[in-house]
């Protein structure tokens, strides 16, 4: 007789905004591409005050796991049993597997993005780079490109959110070698030269705000300078077409987003899903 199991396997992302999130599609794409018919993604708009509410019901649902975005990246770390050293470096989780109740948080953002530049023929060893925002993304970022032995990077976000800068500064001092500081972002901000690496951390950009650019002084962004978007929705950003255009070498946020989405789907699991397909999903989807 044929076994019947019609038990659905939940995943998903906690986020707000949310809607504009184009992981359900990559996240669907591998899954039936695997075989997985069974595993969902849910794309779920919650709310700051609402995140141990959240928390509660992927426990009552017994999801597999969540990846979570802005604005949950830190606080969620308050609601889980047990945290990856390098997600406790960083101070920032962007996903959980669910182990019959336990939950255990991890940061894959900085890993995707590390992956993204390696495809793009960069090395951060003794490089400088300079990266814009201090939030949730920007941490695993600069943390991942300390620890890979960046030699300077530059912290350049908004003056009210200095706290953020300060804590950053303080994990890359107290766990790297790097030299580091911070620059109130108050105007538009010319990247210094011998500058090696140009980080958008920021969601400057992201859909649907499409035409929106960074206040960055494009003309000191030199040709031996490499640029990386975070933003995958739009697949290629104002920024990012304006770069292309003067013959920049950068690369958009697709490629660190499908790679932290292959090491969740990992995780949750335990099986390596097809990257080629997932980018042709979000292609598609975007389109």
């Amino acid at each position: 007789m044929k076994e019947q199991n019609y038990l659905d396997h939940l995943v998903g992302v906690f986020g707000q905004p949310v809607a504009e999130n184009p992981g359900v599609v990559i996240q669907d794409a591998a899954f039936e591409a695997m075989g997985l018919e069974r595993w969902h993604f849910l794309t779920l708009d919650v709310d700051k005050d609402k995140l141990e509410d959240a928390i509660k019901g992927l426990k009552a649902f017994k999801m597999r796991g969540i990846n979570c975005t802005i604005p949950h990246k830190i606080a969620v770390m308050d609601y889980l049993d047990e945290i990856s050293e390098s997600a406790k470096l960083i101070g920032a989780v962007n996903m959980i597997v669910n182990n019959d109740g336990h939950l255990f948080g991890e940061n894959t953002d900085g890993k995707g993005f590390m992956m993204s530049l390696e495809s793009n023929g960069v090395d951060v060893k003794g490089k400088k780079a300079v990266v814009f925002g201090a939030g949730g993304a920007a941490r695993a970022i600069c943390v991942e490109m300390g620890l890979a032995g960046a030699a300077d990077i530059t912290i350049v976000n908004r003056a009210q959110d200095r706290p953020l800068g300060d804590a950053l500064m303080a994990i890359l001092q107290e766990n790297t070698k790097t030299e580091c500081r911070y620059i109130d972002w108050d105007g538009p901000f010319s990247i210094p030269e011998g500058t090696d690496i140009v980080v958008n951390a920021t969601s400057v950009g992201l859909y649907p705000d499409v035409e929106v650019m960074p206040n960055i002084n494009l003309d000191s962004i030199t040709s031996d300078m490499f640029v990386q978007d975070v933003i995958p929705n739009p697949t290629e950003t104002a920024l990012i077409k304006e770069l292309r255009c003067r013959g920049i070498p950068c690369a958009t946020g697709a490629g660190m987003l499908i790679n932290q989405a292959a090491l969740n789907i990992e995780m949750w699991t335990g099986k390596k899903p097809d990257k080629d397909v997932m980018y042709k999903a979000l292609e598609e989807a975007l389109a």
